[in-house]
């Protein structure tokens, strides 16, 4: 069965090879103006060559398609019953090419992103971006796996990565540190964390995502251990955190917006580089399309205006003089 099928689409697909497409569209050009004359100014070349395509054409059907009466021509049966097919094939043909055009400029993004940097640091955002283009539709789908752009209809993904992989678009948007945190009223009770010593002040929220082993200080005091209900969600970690429970280790980029409005506090002035940083990815290809050069570039502009830490170290500049804030573009 497996064999037969294989079969039948090998023999389809060498149909629509061998199919005569440019002499079909002379046809429909001849049968509308009923003049080989006049279809070769229509179609922008000279009557000999419309001459060929539709004698072209007539070889492959086995059946003549015109009946010649001095300067004068009609169709024959044969070609009557030829023309609402080729007319029908003609207008959908036109109508899918339109459409794809249409598609490249406006219409439906589809993206994929972490589900904790999608809620705290994108989904803020896009009332600005439907402002600046409100033609510009976005699907956004949440995942952590990588994409593979063959097999899905994904035009790009928001990734935290290290770097470039082979056969893909990259570029870098966002630098990325680790922070503490807690509620204001926490940060009031037991005081702002200078060294490891300080930690065994506050009850430490645990997570898979960002595990404590993070906080690299050189002169960590490994006698504390983590405690209370462990989250293997980001956003989990944060809302715990807002709610007064203990101190979190995590993101700046998903804790900046809720210190900015007062619902946490940073609780140290020391921070923690992210050896991974938020890339843009997509196919090459992809990067020809408007609509998603429109996301791209509101995406630069709002990673350029995001202010990094508090006592974040001062990076140097990156290819083409952008700072740390606002990475170059990659590509892989």
């Amino acid at each position: 069965m497996m064999a037969r099928r294989r079969i039948q689409d090998s023999a389809s697909a060498s149909a629509f090879d061998r199919l005569p497409l440019n002499a079909l569209r002379v046809f429909e050009a001849v049968a509308t103006q009923m003049s080989f004359t006049e279809a070769a100014e229509t179609l922008h070349v000279t009557p000999a060559a419309v001459s060929m395509q539709i004698r072209t054409l007539e070889d492959y059907l086995q059946v003549p398609l015109f009946r010649r009466a001095g300067r004068s021509i009609e169709l024959t049966p044969e070609g009557a019953l030829l023309l609402p097919g080729v007319r029908r094939g003609l207008t959908d043909l036109q109508t899918a090419l339109h459409q794809l055009r249409q598609s490249r400029s406006a219409g439906t993004l589809n993206i994929s992103t972490l589900a904790s940097f999608l809620q705290k640091w994108l989904l803020p955002r896009l009332p600005q971006l439907h402002d600046q283009h409100g033609d510009l539709q976005l699907r956004i789908h949440t995942s952590r796996e990588a994409v593979d752009f063959s097999q899905s209809d994904f035009h790009g993904a928001l990734r935290m990565s290290t770097g470039p992989e082979p056969g893909l678009h990259y570029e870098k948007l966002l630098d990325e540190w680790f922070v503490l945190v807690c509620s204001p009223e926490l940060y009031k009770r037991f005081g702002p964390v200078r060294d490891s010593a300080d930690l065994k002040r506050y009850p430490l929220l645990r997570s898979s995502d960002e595990p404590w082993q993070l906080w690299n200080r050189p002169d960590a005091d490994r006698d504390w251990k983590e405690h209370g209900t462990a989250y293997d969600d980001s956003v989990a970690v944060l809302t715990a955190a807002e709610q007064g429970q203990g101190l979190g280790l995590t993101r700046w980029c998903l804790a900046a917006g809720d210190i900015k409005l007062g619902r946490l506090a940073l609780a140290s002035a020391t921070v923690q580089t992210c050896p991974r940083a938020y890339y843009f990815v997509c196919p090459e290809a992809y990067l020809a399309m408007p609509k998603l050069q429109a996301l791209l570039k509101w995406l630069r502009s709002k990673a350029r205006e995001f202010a990094n830490p508090p006592g974040a170290p001062v990076a140097g500049a990156t290819d083409g003089g952008r700072p740390a804030g606002g990475g170059p573009k990659r590509k892989a």
